[in-house]
């Protein structure tokens, strides 16, 4: 056997059906599209069009929301960072952050951030700098002695709104203009 003499098996692979051409081929005329109607024609596609009847798709309930914008956070759960200070790939009381977690290999890339949930025991006390913590992985964060320090994301809607709050309150303390000379000579000539 020589590569230039390699086959697929017979009948392995088919050509594919060429379409009206004449009406002895089988598929010949309408080409197996049936007669006249919307579906003879191109440029037709009916999905999950039933007939005018309210579609399977509209009649079910709709539940939930879906956040436009969702946050990929890392979950590590705290059992996962007690096996990486064992091992040392985290020091005994260093700060967990998105990058030490990436620089030990706990977690690939920072994604939006890291959140800590509570699944395992942690023994050794850690500071955390992270997107986000469970309320039970805190707790025990602390427990331990731990500090926990949750980042906010800088471009959030409450930001600007803050900022926006005291020029409004500017505005409404400044005092009315007094009138100067020019002001009040032009109404006296007005009068």
């Amino acid at each position: 056997m020589k590569l230039n003499e390699l086959r697929d098996n017979p009948g392995a692979r088919k050509s594919r059906m060429r379409v009206g051409r004449g009406t002895s081929s089988g598929k010949g005329k309408t080409a197996g599209r049936g007669v006249k109607g919307q579906t003879s024609r191109s440029g037709v596609a009916i999905k999950g069009f039933e007939g005018g009847q309210m579609p399977l798709h509209m009649r079910l309930p709709k539940r939930g929301f879906n956040v436009p914008n969702p946050k990929k956070l890392n979950a590590v759960n705290l059992g996962r960072l007690q096996v990486a200070v064992e091992a040392g790939k985290l020091a005994k009381g260093a700060t967990v952050s998105a990058a030490s977690l990436v620089e030990a290999g706990i977690i690939r890339r920072t994604l939006d951030g890291v959140r800590i949930l509570a699944k395992g025991v942690l023994t050794e006390k850690l500071d955390f700098e992270v997107a986000g913590m469970s309320k039970a992985a805190q707790e025990a964060v602390e427990k331990l002695g731990g500090k926990v320090n949750i980042l906010v994301a800088a471009n959030t809607d409450e930001a600007p709104k803050a900022e926006q709050a005291p020029k409004a309150e500017q505005a409404a303390e400044a005092p009315a203009e007094e009138p100067t000379e020019d002001n009040a000579s032009d109404e006296a000539s007005e009068d």
